[in-house]
């Protein structure tokens, strides 16, 4: 990671500027906005550099930004489709957007994440790439739990591993999702929109995109929902805008969405606790209120 970090630097400045080019970016020159094993970024003026993770499969990440290419719309577009070879890692481009104020919860875009999602499910896949990789939203959930386990005990483990394991095959990434298959995400939450500079929002980060079950894109709002971590008007601005847009992953007519959402959020929020355990082992404290409450649904879920 130490001798990443400058590579990719380096790589986003020769992007953002001309060879022997003065360069004038002040605050923006050599941010980095994330630094972990799974994706190191950085932002150097208008344009922000991806190192995507070790284990990314290069073909299925060019289908991925292809997708994204010709969804402009949609999902924020790469400037190249063809990944960058850099060290171990493979390294994408793209402009830079303005995220979700994480300190402004009330201005959360719900609607237009709704929207975004109606669309992107409602894509056609004729014109993309083939074959269209899997969505790879339960191989992540898997992965957490795999975490989990190898974070050693812990007193709130055993009742996610209930819940994980009360779950149908396909959920925990064992199976093919139920359904026809529509282009997803992955891996929704509000981290994943940014503000293009015509004020339009976007779906960001095309690693988990592929087909799948659409449900799964919408099962982390229903998860924090189900939870009590998301207020009851929100949600229903979810949902509304959702069916508004003619949103595949739930019945037209209006009906309970329950019955398409339950497993899919039954499985972000097994995920999503473990994933707060293995922080918390890691950091060697106690699991704070929001954690908590996730870990208590896990116990819920497990005993119905």
């Amino acid at each position: 990671m130490t001798t990443l970090l400058p590579a990719l630097t380096a790589k986003a400045k020769s992007r953002a500027h001309p060879p022997g080019a003065p360069c004038a970016c002040g605050e923006a020159t050599g941010t980095v906005l994330a630094d972990r094993p799974d994706a190191t970024v950085i932002r150097h003026g208008d344009i922000v550099a991806k190192a995507h993770a070790q284990d990314t499969h290069p073909a299925e990440l060019a289908i991925r930004l292809a997708v994204a290419a010709r969804l402009p719309t949609t999902l924020l577009a790469p400037l190249h489709t063809t990944p960058t070879p850099l060290h171990d890692r493979l390294v994408t481009f793209w402009p830079h957007g303005t995220p979700v104020d994480r300190d402004d919860p009330d201005a959360a875009p719900w609607e237009a994440t709704a929207t975004l999602l109606a669309r992107l499910h409602n894509a056609d896949p004729g014109p993309f790439p083939h074959p269209l990789p899997a969505m790879r939203g339960p191989a992540k959930a898997a992965r957490a739990i795999e975490r989990l386990r190898a974070a050693g005990p812990h007193p709130a483990a055993e009742p996610v591993l209930r819940a994980w394991h009360a779950l149908p095959p396909w959920a925990r990434a064992e199976a093919p999702a139920p359904g026809p298959p529509r282009l997803c995400h992955g891996d929704l939450h509000l981290g994943q929109l940014v503000r293009a500079p015509d004020g339009t929002w976007l779906l960001i980060d095309v690693d988990d995109l592929g087909v799948g079950d659409p449900a799964w894109d919408l099962a982390r709002p229903a998860a924090w929902y189900a939870c009590g971590l998301l207020a009851p008007e929100e949600w229903t601005r979810f949902l509304d805008a959702y069916r508004a847009a003619r949103g595949p992953a739930l019945p037209s007519d209006g009906s309970d969405p329950w019955p398409a959402l339950d497993i899919p959020a039954r499985a972000l929020t097994a995920q999503t606790a473990a994933l707060a355990i293995v922080k918390a082992v890691a950091a060697d404290r106690s699991l704070d209120e929001v954690e908590q409450a996730l870990t208590d649904a896990c116990d819920r879920m497990s005993r119905t």
